[in-house]
């Protein structure tokens, strides 16, 4: 605790089962279907062709009847289709930091990380269960959001990266395109790494554009099948904002605190039956934000601290500084990553030009250090410090500190954009606007940036786990209030802490932060995330210091609380028409011209 600075204040373990293993009843529903002897055509099929495409094709009836058998089982389980059910007070809001914030590839944690989670977790499931050896076929169905903007977020590559066993942690996101190309020459995919099946992704890889699984937006189905065509295993996903998954037996309702990004499913199941039976399952438990208030206030402890005392509940001292560092190091490093880039366009059809680059040089050389001698071996804060110096003599008009500000968001979500290595942060659409605050505070105010690096990243992961009990992290339950909105009340929260703000004022710089990203819409043009996103992650940033800067120029007193606003996103999300909501329905995305 020393290392951290104290405040100026003195369901059921059933409820992750990964994959709703229909392996039994299935199988006999398809030989039910069929008089226990396979029909003629399917016969027909099977003998004719062993491409699955037209064997779905000749039974199409069958296989429409398996879906409505599976999707009836979703409506049975929920009753009010896409929407959030009321609190259940029995469930706090903590998670770990390292829940929240996670080292994955771009461009989304909910369309790219979460996909690519989910489909190694059914990979798994198949195995445990004795099945996968018994694997020929898989098919994939994507509804809701999934369906809309998959392409244009790299979901189908991210799914068919989880088959064949990669995780977004570790995966060289150099491979990914010639892996996919390889893929579509050969029509065979690596099952779990090992396992070669058939696999033609336009036959197998199914867009469901006007449809929508009950549970949430982001909605995929896995189906695997046998040498006969028989159903082996289906199985339901949702991902829920910032590479979080659920499963279809899953009843998400609002106040709900699982962990979905581990892949053992049995510490899965342990960790959410404690959480169930006791509140005692985090050392310092807090439900909202006034909650943890009292907590800091009981505890003479700052937010900062409650969240590491939570995390000694899970690891030691050591693991946890080297935890986050690593998590510090990987934002910093895309930071560099999209100031250093040599690509001059970002993927897609909107041909966007790269600026980080540009904005980059643009700074440094108003200081002509490119032109200055023995210049090689300043480290990047005398390089920046330098910039600063000049830009601030030449040009008083120019706000320097705010130029990289804006500049180090942008860098970030480039490389997401381009599907790089990037920190749900806390979703892979909004995160470029932690990174950016952060550095901003280390380069141009901070003396010990290891302190401010765990005081900051601790704060905003509070505010983080409050966001996500209280409403959503997910653009398609939310809107981009969800994302980007999250990050700058999370970014506010984090750099009042530093500055040596009281829990009070932090609170409050957190409320700043959402109050005025209310209603923020999601509407990505081509289903990239390039635009708006790009830029709104650099408004977040600027937001984010004036709402901390507002709030520390208070005594922590103001009229609407964090968790008035957050109640207020939560509402304005469901109010909040699903054409706006990560779909490229409208906005932008109906009034721009791709061409």
């Amino acid at each position: 605790m020393n290392f951290l600075r104290r405040s100026n204040n003195s369901s059921s373990s059933s409820l992750f089962r990964s994959t709703s293993l229909i392996i039994g009843p299935f199988r006999n529903f398809i030989r039910i279907q069929t008089s226990n002897k396979k029909s003629s055509s399917l016969k027909l099929a099977i003998k004719a062709n062993n491409d699955f495409s037209k064997l779905r094709k000749i039974n199409n009836n069958i296989y429409n009847r398996i879906d409505n058998k599976i999707n009836n089982k979703i409506n049975d389980t929920i009753k009010n289709k896409n929407k959030i059910l009321p609190k259940d007070p029995e469930h706090h809001a903590v998670v770990s930091t390292f829940d929240l914030f996670s080292i994955g590839i771009g461009p989304s944690s909910s369309h790219t990380v979460g996909p690519m989670r989910a489909a190694k977790i059914f990979v798994k499931d198949l195995k445990n269960h004795k099945v996968f050896d018994e694997v020929t076929r898989i098919r994939i169905d994507l509804y809701g959001s999934l369906a809309l903007t998959g392409k244009g977020h790299g979901t189908p590559n991210a799914i068919i990266m989880g088959m064949e066993n990669e995780s977004p942690e570790s995966i060289d996101t150099t491979t990914i395109a010639s892996r996919i190309l390889k893929i579509q020459e050969t029509e065979i995919l690596n099952l779990g790494g090992t396992k070669p099946i058939q696999f033609n992704i336009e036959n197998y890889l199914i867009f469901h554009y006007n449809e929508s699984l009950p549970q949430h937006p982001n909605g995929m189905r896995f189906l695997s099948f046998d040498k006969h065509g028989d159903l082996l295993v289906s199985g339901e996903f949702f991902s829920i904002g910032g590479g979080f998954v659920i499963n279809e037996t899953t009843v998400q309702k609002h106040g709900d605190n699982a962990f979905y990004k581990d892949y053992n499913n049995s510490s899965v199941d342990l960790r959410v039956k404690n959480q169930d039976e006791a509140v005692t399952f985090a050392a310092l438990p807090f439900r909202t934000a006034e909650e943890l208030l009292q907590v800091c206030k009981k505890e003479n402890m700052s937010i900062a601290q409650v969240v590491y005392r939570n995390e000694l509940h899970w690891r030691n001292k050591i693991e946890i500084s080297k935890k986050l560092m690593d998590i510090w190091k990987t934002m910093d490093q895309s930071i560099k990553n999209g100031c250093f880039s040599n690509e001059e366009y970002l993927p897609g059809n909107l041909k966007i030009r790269r600026r980080a680059p540009d904005l980059f040089q643009n700074l440094l050389n108003e200081t002509s250090y490119l032109s200055n001698k023995n210049k090689s071996n300043q480290s990047e804060k005398e390089i920046i410090g330098e910039a600063l110096k000049f830009l601030s003599r030449k040009k008083k008009i120019n706000l320097p500190a705010l130029d990289f500000l804006s500049l180090y968001a942008i860098s970030v979500n480039e490389e997401n954009a381009a599907g790089g290595r990037v920190v749900t942060a806390p979703t892979n659409g909004a995160a470029g606007v932690i990174p950016a605050v952060l550095k901003y505070y280390l380069e141009f105010i901070s003396n010990n940036y290891s302190l401010d690096i765990m005081e900051f990243l601790f704060t905003s992961a509070a505010i983080g786990m409050l966001y996500k009990r209280g409403a959503s992290i997910s653009a398609a339950e939310m809107g981009c209030q969800g994302e980007v909105g999250v990050a700058c009340s999370m970014s506010a929260a984090g750099l009042a802490a530093v500055m040596g703000g009281t829990p009070e004022q932090v609170e409050n710089a957190a409320e700043i932060g959402m109050e005025h990203n209310l209603g923020l819409t999601c509407d990505p043009i081509d289903g990239l995330v390039q635009i708006p996103c790009i830029e709104r992650n650099a408004l977040g940033a600027v937001k984010a210091v004036t709402a901390a800067q507002l709030a520390l120029n208070g005594d922590g007193y103001h009229r609407v609380t964090l968790d008035q606003v957050i109640e207020t996103m939560r509402q304005t999300g469901l109010d909040m028409k699903n054409k706006y909501k990560e779909t490229s329905l409208g906005g932008l995305a109906v009034n721009v011209p791709i061409c």
